[in-house]
């Protein structure tokens, strides 16, 4: 039983842990310090959990890794956290789909907000909370909104401190559905490959327009480069998004001269809204891009993921003859997706569009 000298000091701990997670950024906005060894989840201890060590990011990465040391990211905030919303029918993809459901041991959700890491907790094994200082992200963060375009760019910062700490990953935005394994389809000697809203044809074509929201990325030296390079060119393209300024960045000499290796993957297999898969013999994943608004998007990927039950009810010998295609889209509307001709407009759906 706390005394009352205890009380008002135990009451002050709660309170400067609480303005500690508002603190977890130094000046520099950077999670540089994750190489040395510091972890930024202080969620656990407030909900109950024993140790913070025990979530830190190197030891949830170590769990969730695959033997090549690879892992799949996505990002949720509260918005795309609540029941019956986009990280259900996330999950439930992967579930549905044809050698999909062991990758979700390989899957970390990476919670921007309390409730959002609460509902992970509730719903997945690997859970780390990411807290930015002074941003708030539990709300729908709307299309190139301040508050949007800060949380995309923490995103690539993050991404590219899980490069230094010698992970390969996939990032997947949580309005992707995964029908089958992807990892069949990836090219085995690209360092950086990426989804796309429309696919010229050719994978090694720079004039295709890359979908932030998918790619897979293995860590060497030329990709560390290759994201701080992304990162620091928001100063040069201020008031653009990351998916606008990896536009402009890859025709830029220094992608050459670090010597990676880009590829565009083909919208056959990773389609999207913007540009559907045609075939679901051949689809790995199916994005909500190119769609505004959460109410729209939840529309959308419901009757995405019924068409592919549907799809996998038929007969083996219907299911190879039969040319059947998605009902969608439908309230992300054929007009939405059609308006992304310049890099101001491309649209790569991350977290809340």
């Amino acid at each position: 039983m706390l005394s009352e000298s205890t009380v008002p000091r135990a009451v002050l701990v709660c309170a400067s842990i609480s303005v500690s997670i508002l603190l977890l950024y130094g000046a520099s906005g950077s999670p540089s310090f994750l190489s040395s060894g510091y972890s930024f989840n202080f969620f656990p201890s407030l909900l109950g959990g024993s140790s913070d060590s025990e979530f830190s990011l190197e030891k949830i990465l170590e769990e969730a890794a695959m033997e090549d040391k690879t892992v799949i990211i996505t990002t949720l905030n509260e918005a795309w956290a609540a029941p019956n919303t986009v990280i259900d029918l996330f999950l439930e993809s992967f579930r549905r789909g044809q050698g999909t459901r062991r990758l979700l041991n390989h899957l970390v959700i990476v919670a921007l907000d309390q409730k959002a890491y609460r509902r992970c907790m509730e719903l997945h094994a690997h859970c780390f909370a990411l807290v930015t200082r002074g941003l708030d992200f539990h709300r729908e963060a709307y299309f190139m909104t301040d508050v949007y375009l800060e949380m995309m760019w923490r995103r690539i910062d993050f991404l590219r401190s899980l490069l230094e700490l010698g992970y390969n990953f996939v990032f997947t935005d949580a309005d992707i559905m995964w029908f089958r394994d992807p990892f069949p389809r990836f090219f085995l000697d690209a360092d950086f490959q990426i989804a796309c809203d429309q696919f010229s044809g050719n994978s090694s074509d720079v004039q295709n327009r890359p979908n932030g929201g998918f790619n897979y990325v293995k860590s060497s030296n030329r990709s560390i480069e290759f994201y701080k390079f992304w990162y620091s060119s928001r100063q040069t393209y201020p008031g653009y998004h990351d998916q606008d300024v990896l536009n402009f960045i890859k025709f830029d000499p220094l992608i050459e001269r670090l010597g990676l290796k880009m590829r565009f993957l083909d919208t056959a297999f990773f389609g999207g809204l913007c540009e559907p898969s045609k075939d679901l013999n051949l689809v790995c994943t199916m994005h909500a891009n190119c769609c505004f608004g959460l109410d729209n998007k939840l529309h959308d990927l419901r009757i995405m993921l019924q068409d592919w039950k549907t799809f996998l009810s038929l007969p083996p010998t219907l299911k190879r003859s039969l040319s059947m295609s998605w009902r969608v889209p439908q309230n992300c509307s054929l007009n939405s997706v059609h308006q992304y001709d310049s890099p101001e407009k491309s649209d790569h759906q991350t977290l809340h569009r």
